[in-house]
C-alpha cells in the first residue's frame, strides 16, 4: 500500500493488508492525533488496510473562534 504522509511530506510504501491501528504503530503515530484517509474516504482505526490501498495521513488541527 502507498502512505502519504503530511507535515512534512514523504510517501511510504508499506506490504498489506493490515488494520490502520498496526500502521499507526509502525509510524510511531497517535491515533488521536492523526485523520487516516483511505481512496479518498476517513477511516476509524478498527478498518483493514489492503495491499493496494492509497492512503493518506494528515494531523488533525484544531482551531476555534474568538
Amino acid at each position: 500500500m502507498l502512505v502519504r504522509l503530511r507535515n512534512p511530506n514523504r510517501e511510504i510504501e508499506f506490504d498489506g493488508p493490515m488494520a490502520v491501528i498496526s500502521l499507526l504503530e509502525k509510524l510511531d503515530l497517535n491515533r488521536e492525533s492523526v485523520l487516516v484517509i483511505r481512496n479518498g474516504t476517513l477511516v476509524p482505526g478498527d478498518t483493514s488496510l489492503a495491499a493496494d490501498d492509497v492512503v493518506e495521513i494528515r494531523p488533525v488541527i484544531s482551531g476555534g473562534a474568538q
